[in-house]
């Protein structure tokens, strides 16, 4: 491709999920050193249902870092303990309010995104789940209105009774919600596979990205988590690999970032940190999309 590299730099939007150890601002120096056009963070263990609020300091180091890094797209990813489709009224109010906290920490950084996995319905069917999660979504948006941080609805694996696996059931929450200037999907790559839209091949992303458009349209895809994916096709197994080393392979990956309707829109990796496989895997990536 004859384009120059910081207008490719742009259309690409490639990131990576870093750590906030010794607080928030470090991971917007991460992405300096890395050279990423996105990233995505923790604001808080996602692990527990509460931590301490954002240190001021640290709020305004992380803005003064980020305008130093340029003006590329941040987010975050909400704790893992969250499930607003739960049937158990308790657990309901306690993941709407912390919910609420994490879209509040997340304007307090004037962050781009948060995504959120929808939850899961525990046996009381997606429907009723679905009314939940809406239900929820309503409760949050009244109380952070004049929010300019979009959420982000994740497509899961389809591991036990979790939503999201199709999208159509992401369109029925779209619809449910009905807030599109801030409300959209973010797709992960390893759950679209696992959860079985086999995009190992161009025939494969082409007929995937045909249900998308039919069901949610592609404007409503606002960012990509890229995992290769260490299950089998519609194995409903949520385990990431490095970009190409898994059942994906490579070139599922270069359909995505050669996309013209994804130019722009962020793409975070999420692959395994243990070998420190970051640059390997942008590597890959940005070789698959200028080849």
């Amino acid at each position: 491709m004859a384009v120059e590299h910081d207008d490719m730099k742009t259309r690409l939007s490639l990131g990576s999920h870093l750590s906030v150890a010794g607080g928030v601002s470090n991971a917007v120096a991460g992405a300096i050193d890395l050279k990423l056009g996105a990233l995505q963070i923790f604001t808080k263990n996602a692990n527990r249902w509460k931590q301490k609020a954002l240190d001021p300091k640290e709020i305004t180091r992380f803005k003064e870092k980020r305008a130093e890094w340029g003006p590329f797209a941040a987010g975050s990813h909400d704790s893992y303990l969250i499930n607003m489709g739960s049937p158990d009224d308790a657990l309901w109010e306690k993941s709407v309010v912390a919910f609420i906290d994490e879209l509040e920490r997340a304007e307090q950084l004037d962050l781009d995104f948060v995504v959120t996995h929808p939850g899961a319905h525990v046996g009381s069917g997606v429907e009723p789940a679905i009314e939940r999660l809406v239900k929820g979504m309503h409760r949050v948006l009244e109380s952070v209105p004049h929010g300019t941080t979009r959420i982000l609805l994740e497509n899961t694996a389809g591991q036990g009774t979790t939503l999201g696996r199709s999208f159509e059931e992401l369109a029925a929450m779209l619809h449910g919600i009905d807030a599109p200037e801030r409300v959209g999907v973010c797709l992960d790559t390893c759950h679209l596979y696992a959860a079985g839209y086999d995009i190992r091949t161009r025939a494969g992303y082409d007929a995937t990205m045909a249900q998308l458009e039919a069901a949610v349209g592609a404007d409503q895809v606002r960012l990509w988590h890229l995992n290769d994916s260490k299950g089998k096709l519609g194995s409903h197994l949520d385990r990431h690999e490095h970009i190409g080393q898994g059942e994906i392979g490579e070139t599922g990956f270069q359909c995505v970032v050669q996309d013209p309707r994804f130019f722009g829109v962020p793409k975070i990796l999420e692959t395994p940190k243990e070998d420190d496989m970051d640059p390997v895997n942008l590597a890959t990536l940005w070789s698959l999309a200028t080849h």
